[in-house]
């Protein structure tokens, strides 16, 4: 997926979000399943994740520190 494609996106399924962040598989099903993280969602069986809520988390996350 090239960066052109993640950034047209609003869902990221979990290699988008992995890639998008610069972070593994482990550690992205962690932060997707923290409960009312605002950003992430279940379709079936398979987690996505919104990217304009996901930038607005980790905006807020930058300002906690």
């Amino acid at each position: 997926m090239t960066e052109k494609t993640i950034n047209r996106r609003a869902l990221l399924d979990i290699n988008g979000f992995c890639e998008y962040l610069g972070i593994g598989k482990t550690k992205a099903r962690e932060l997707l399943k923290t409960p009312r993280n605002g950003f992430s969602l279940k379709l079936g069986a398979k987690w996505y994740v919104h990217k304009d809520r996901l930038d607005a988390w980790l905006l807020n996350q930058c300002d906690r520190y």
